[in-house]
């Protein structure tokens, strides 16, 4: 059975119109095995088997000793002070593993580099660094992830909180989607959530997620060579820029302000004319942009979402706190998922994204946005008290009526909910000169008010205008309907 990695290569290959007997020819393997990874839907499964040297443990020890100019030792010195600190295998394996640093250790300045410039749309390179930084009066460690073109040099960023498997592929994802599209090649680090393997010789055993993401995206992982931080020296340069001109002296209230501003200093930073190209990348980046793929429709999300199910006041409870979402939820389940250790995404169960609020930092908190509940927040309410202090925001002879009604009505509240509902049928304006006219004249009673409406609108509102007939401009768009809508209460 063949692995993942010669499944995604299959199905790779077979995409951009390579024959069954062309891709069996270049990957070393039978036709029968080509068609048969062609017909599987889903990745095969497998258990990887890692031989595990006595050397693994000592390897970063062993390279600081070898390539360390205030070391420089050679390797019997080396297996002399392995077995001080507990290594028991024999001085072959660490020959061996000296042998692949061999590149490493050369007689010519280790600074020396070619510089290689690369085609429109065909590489990317993306690496991270971490930066002390005041968030909301706290300092904080953070994680500035950056992405650049390598033709144009356009450049995007992120920040988060977190460094971890899924903080990298979300990052990688959201850069891309800054920069408008997807390069043939992504150069990367070699982190174990990204390269399980990179000796420099071997072919790089990358980590199946890692996989995952690049044929979701449709792009190649490049890793550079370990130690080699300039095989990626684009991305590299510009974190001294980033930290000496946006990071050093600024403090942020909260990570979503963080982001913008970063995000906004980066597009300023791309109208500066570029030191090696002599351009301008954002112009220059014209240019290479129809050389980009196409961004995936959704994003790739390895973690398993946690399910919530939505409160009757549109409320979904996360740790301690709750947000809300539109009151189209309440009584469904929906899911969740923190990014960057800081911002909660809320999907529906059809993975449609919802709302991307900030994680709240206190406890039994709540973070409301007043659209959610737009659709119900116009109605007319029944609690009395609310009825009240409604009706004296909404008409400005509102207090004096409800004094007065009260002094000749049994449920004055009654009847001024009802004068509230003709809101939706005529403007406020025309029915604060209808009210005036009814407090002035000691009418109170809902029928009789709406009497009034009926006799002496057109006087009452338009004054001048009574001559004119058909709707009158006071009166809503609505409102083109029987009179006799009044005489049952409001139902037709």
């Amino acid at each position: 059975m063949k692995d993942v990695q010669d499944w995604i290569a299959v199905k790779r290959l077979f995409k951009r119109g390579a024959k069954i007997k062309q891709i069996a020819k270049q990957l070393k393997m039978s036709k029968n095995t080509v068609k048969a990874l062609l017909r599987l839907e889903a990745e095969p499964k497998y258990e990887r088997t890692v031989n595990v040297s006595k050397i693994d443990p000592f390897k970063d020890q062993i390279r600081s000793w070898f390539l360390g100019p205030e070391y420089d030792f050679i390797g019997t010195r080396i297996y002399k002070e392995l077995l001080k600190i507990g290594y028991s295998g024999s001085i072959t394996p660490l020959y061996r593993f000296l042998k692949t640093l061999k590149d490493e250790k050369k007689d010519v300045s280790k600074k020396a580099t070619v510089r290689i410039e690369t085609p429109p749309g065909d590489q990317a390179q993306f690496d991270w660094s971490p930066y002390k930084m005041v968030i909301d009066n706290e300092i904080k460690e953070v994680y500035c992830f950056t992405m650049v073109l390598c033709t144009c040099r356009m450049k995007s960023v992120v920040f988060s909180l977190t460094c971890d498997a899924e903080a990298i592929y979300e990052a990688i994802q959201e850069l891309f989607a800054d920069l408008g599209g997807v390069t043939q090649e992504l150069v990367i680090d070699n982190p174990k959530s990204l390269v399980l393997d990179n000796d420099g010789e071997n072919e790089p055993k990358f980590n199946l997620n890692a996989l995952r993401l690049a044929a979701h995206l449709g792009t190649e992982l490049n890793p550079c060579n370990p130690y080699r931080a300039r095989t990626k020296g684009k991305i590299e340069k510009p974190y001294q820029y980033i930290e000496e001109q946006f990071v050093k002296g600024n403090t942020f209230k909260s990570m979503t302000e963080l982001n913008i501003a970063g995000k906004e200093f980066v597009r300023n930073w791309c109208k500066q004319v570029h030191g090696t190209t002599k351009r301008i990348p954002e112009e220059f980046f014209k240019e290479e942009q129809p050389y980009l793929l196409p961004l995936p429709d959704k994003r790739f999300i390895n973690e398993t979402l946690i399910k919530r199910s939505v409160s009757l006041d549109s409320l979904v409870s996360i740790g301690t706190n709750k947000y809300s979402v539109p009151v189209k939820y309440v009584g469904k389940e929906v899911q969740y998922r923190i990014v960057y250790g800081y911002k909660i995404e809320l999907y529906d169960m059809k993975m449609n994204l919802i709302e991307a609020p900030e994680a709240i930092n206190g406890k039994n908190e709540v973070f409301r946005i007043d659209d959610h509940y737009t659709p119900i927040s116009n109605k007319i309410p029944k609690s009395i008290p609310e009825i009240k202090r409604q009706f004296g925001k909404t008409f400005r002879s509102g207090e004096i009526y409800l004094e007065k009604a009260s002094k000749s009505l049994q449920q004055p509240s009654y009847h001024a909910r009802q004068i509230l509902k003709l809101t939706e049928l005529y403007t406020v304006e025309s029915l604060n000169k209808i009210l005036d006219y009814c407090v002035k004249n000691n009418i109170y009673d809902i029928e009789a008010v709406k009497e009034v409406l009926k006799e002496k609108y057109i006087d009452i509102v338009l004054g001048e205008q009574s001559g004119k007939t058909g709707p009158s401009p006071g009166i809503s768009n609505s409102l083109v309907r029987d009179l006799s809508y009044y005489e049952g209460g409001g139902q037709n």
